[in-house]
């Protein structure tokens, strides 16, 4: 059994921890086994999905950015509080894996397949959650189809990473949806809840170990290849966690 520290500080061969920064020290098996459960992503999607979008059993959540590491795990915890789980992604090898191996019941390619048509189809009854990572075009097209009283968590906004901020950017108009069917959309930062970080923490070990979550790495390794990693992340080419070895 080996003691690891998980820490969000830089890359370095050694360092310093007060009492503080180190208060939960957990003993794995193996390095991949913390690494995949325990790390913001995941508490990111623990609290984002529960604090914010109450979900409820029964009910359909959409998530986009859903092959990203967050969106795979919002789903999988959607999955077990026994939602209708359909995520949006770029590409048909991240659809197939989110229904065949993280257990999604349905993935739309947003990069061959019109999101608003396909989502009447796999959403007839329109949709209780939205968990958006990416803003846009896309995120207009899953609020339009929402059900009165929809809940919706926005955790990031990918499609607008490069733009232009020089100015003020353009507001999407959702107000007569959000008005009409009174939705609640709702920003958040994760450190929010940073006085029940463990309790995250430990549900997902949980999960984890009862099989109920499951995980995919893109490993790039060397450090020097950091740059090359971080802009294929951002333009999609990861499925699941991105992670630079070194």
């Amino acid at each position: 059994m080996v003691t690891y520290q998980m820490n969000p500080f830089g890359w370095a061969v050694c360092g310093s921890l007060s009492s503080y920064n180190a208060d939960l020290v957990l003993k794995v098996s193996a390095i991949c086994y913390i690494v995949k459960p325990i790390e913001d992503g995941s508490n990111t999607a623990y609290f984002g999905l529960l604090e914010i979008c109450k979900p409820k059993s029964g009910e359909t959540i959409v998530i986009s950015g859903a092959a990203g590491a967050v969106g795979s795990h919002v789903g999988q915890i959607a999955k077990i509080l026994g939602l209708n789980v359909i995520g949006i992604c770029g590409s048909d090898e991240k659809c197939k894996w989110l229904t065949e191996e993280m257990g999604f019941d349905s993935a739309i390619n947003y990069k061959t397949t019109s999101v608003a048509a396909r989502l009447r189809e796999v959403a007839p009854q329109d949709v209780d959650c939205y968990f958006d990572n990416v803003g846009g075009n896309i995120s207009s097209a899953v609020i339009y189809q929402m059900k009165p009283f929809g809940r919706v968590t926005v955790c990031g906004s990918i499609s607008s990473y490069n733009a232009d901020n020089s100015s003020l950017p353009k507001c999407t108009i959702l107000q007569p949806i959000l008005s009409k069917h009174e939705l609640r959309m709702e920003g958040f930062f994760v450190t929010h809840w940073m006085n029940r970080w463990n309790e995250s923490i430990m549900q997902n070990l949980q999960w984890l170990r009862e099989g109920k979550l499951r995980y995919r790495e893109t490993v790039t390794k060397g450090f020097e290849n950091m740059f090359e990693a971080f802009i294929g992340m951002l333009r999609g080419k990861n499925i699941g966690k991105a992670i630079v070895q070194a």
